[in-house]
């Protein structure tokens, strides 16, 4: 390990962070308005910026990059915790710094960086999925004499606005009513629905959420297998407040425990699915004055979701069965006719909610995709399998690492820190560099789809607009990894993860190191 001093002249600001756990704001222009629920949507940690002569206060000269990051690790609430650092030079990928840089530890979100890595090496920058409609029957006189087909290539970008242009194709078609039955084909993935390491605690939630070939997403987050459960206040204080569920559908059963509380009182829903069903209770109290607050509840088999909202759908738009109708799950028979074709948007723009929002669900269903079409399985076993090769190929030391799925949500998959920084320097060599780099959180960034989870984080610091980094949280688990421009206009590659942390304040360590490379200057 090289050690690099910065002389005199040298002013680095070290933050003080004063912590508090806020809510994702969905719509920045109602964020005075709406309220969203930390029970089952992303948490952003923001920090307060310190005033000017606390900065000064906190001024250090003379100080090295190994003598600061070293003094940031001897704070107490790093003790008893496993703390993995490695800091290369983007232009050699030399290694400047490292603390127990070959230690395997639990990556979290981190993890996102090889699934996205090991996506765009495999399937490509313009790999798109696909959702396609079929019948076994004719058309006769506007009426489809015929089963409906609805197969999932496992697009996980697919919404309710996108079983409607399927109804107007359906429509434009001549078919305005049905004589058959509504099957959904989910065979281009198996039929698990959770990761092997999931927690049974995490999976009535959107973080959890299962992951299905034909699924549906609420909104343009891309949240697949997941309703939005918006609250209301009621005219008076003491009631229960108002639910409405996005997208609208007979298939979630809502349970209100909800309750009206003064125009001063505290916004807290909680939304929460029971194991095993698609009851979602919902409880909490909303504030009158309060446009909503909004959750989200991950659903029970989101294939029959996505039946459930299609059939919705198709009613809405005036094409109606004609007879009793089965709905459920079904493969596409040989010899079916092609209806319709909805494509999504390429890999290179599913990459900006996935990394700057930290999408686990994307994370999930990307594994599954390199399976089935690298290695002809739609599992995560043989996604696992392809994607430790397309590591090992493309440089990454695989014999130090361990995947157990694609989020990051196990906590049993094991990464050094060294090897995170290793697969950072490799991807700039890589033709989908710029889309992969451009798709990580930019520090201090307020708005939502540019700073994603970093977007109240460093503000005011050198290192606004200058970190881009993938974040990652887990209960235990704080971690943060990407690049750092520095004072020079250097650009330096780094990883940070922290094991075994009790203080869940320990993140705000992660920004002063992105602070402290942030402003780095050579001697």
């Amino acid at each position: 390990m090289d050690k690099l001093r910065i002389g005199k002249s040298i002013v680095v600001f070290m933050l003080i962070l004063v912590v508090i756990i806020i809510p994702v704001i969905k719509n920045q222009s109602d964020k005075s308005e709406v309220v969203v629920s930390p029970s089952s949507k992303e948490f952003v940690f923001k920090e307060i910026k310190p005033n000017e002569e606390m900065e000064k206060q906190l001024i250090e000269n003379n100080a090295g990059l190994e003598e600061q990051i070293n003094k940031v690790l001897k704070d107490a609430r790093l003790e008893g915790t496993t703390t993995s650092i490695s800091i290369r030079n983007a232009a050699d990928g030399k290694i400047l710094y490292t603390n127990l840089g070959d230690t395997r530890v639990h990556p979290a979100s981190l993890m996102k960086l090889l699934t996205g890595a090991a996506a765009l090496e495999t399937l490509g920058l313009e790999h798109a999925f696909k959702t396609e409609l079929y019948t076994d029957g004719k058309i006769k006189n506007g009426e489809l004499q015929g089963n409906l087909y609805i197969k999932g290539l496992g697009d996980p970008t697919l919404t309710k606005d996108d079983l409607i242009l399927f109804a107007t194709e359906l429509k434009e078609k001549g078919i305005h009513s049905i004589a058959g039955n509504l099957f959904g084909d989910d065979t281009w993935y198996d039929d698990d629905r959770l990761s092997q390491d999931l927690n049974w605690s995490d999976e009535p939630y959107y973080s959890g959420a299962q992951v299905s070939a034909l699924t549906l997403s609420p909104n343009d987050d891309f949240d697949a297998g997941t309703v939005i459960v918006d609250v209301y206040p009621a005219a008076k204080s003491g009631e229960a407040g108002s639910i409405r569920m996005v997208p609208e559908n007979s298939y979630i059963k809502i349970v209100n425990k909800t309750k009206t509380v003064a125009k001063n009182g505290t916004s807290y829903i909680k939304a929460e699915r029971v194991h095993g069903s698609n009851t979602v209770i919902v409880s909490g109290t909303v504030p009158l004055g309060l446009k909503q607050n909004r959750s989200w509840a991950s659903v029970w088999e989101p294939t029959n979701y996505t039946l459930n909202v299609f059939k919705h759908v198709l009613d809405e738009q005036g094409i109606e069965f004609t007879d009793v109708t089965q709905i459920g799950t079904g493969k596409v028979p040989s010899g079916a006719s092609l209806l319709a074709t909805n494509q999504s948007i390429p890999l290179k723009e599913i990459l900006t909610p996935f990394m700057k929002l930290s999408n686990n669900g994307h994370g999930e269903v990307l594994v599954k995709e390199i399976g089935r079409v690298i290695g002809d399985k739609g599992s995560w076993d043989k996604g696992l399998e392809v994607m430790n090769k397309t590591l090992a190929d493309i440089g990454m030391d695989m014999n130090t690492i361990l995947l157990r799925d694609g989020s990051g949500m196990s906590h049993k998959t094991l990464v050094t820190a060294n090897e995170v920084t290793n697969l950072l320097f490799i991807a700039q060599t890589k033709p989908w560099y710029d889309d992969f780099v451009n798709s990580l959180p930019v520090a201090g960034i307020e708005e939502r789809f540019v700073g994603g989870t970093l977007r109240y984080r460093m503000n005011g610091t050198a290192a606004e607009g200058k970190v881009k980094a993938k974040t990652g949280t887990l209960n235990g688990v704080s971690s943060l990894a990407g690049y750092a421009e520095t004072k020079d206009g250097e650009t330096l590659i780094f990883s940070a993860i922290i094991n075994n942390h009790l203080d869940d304040t320990a993140y705000g360590l992660l920004d002063e190191l992105a602070v402290i490379i942030a402003n780095y200057q050579r001697d």
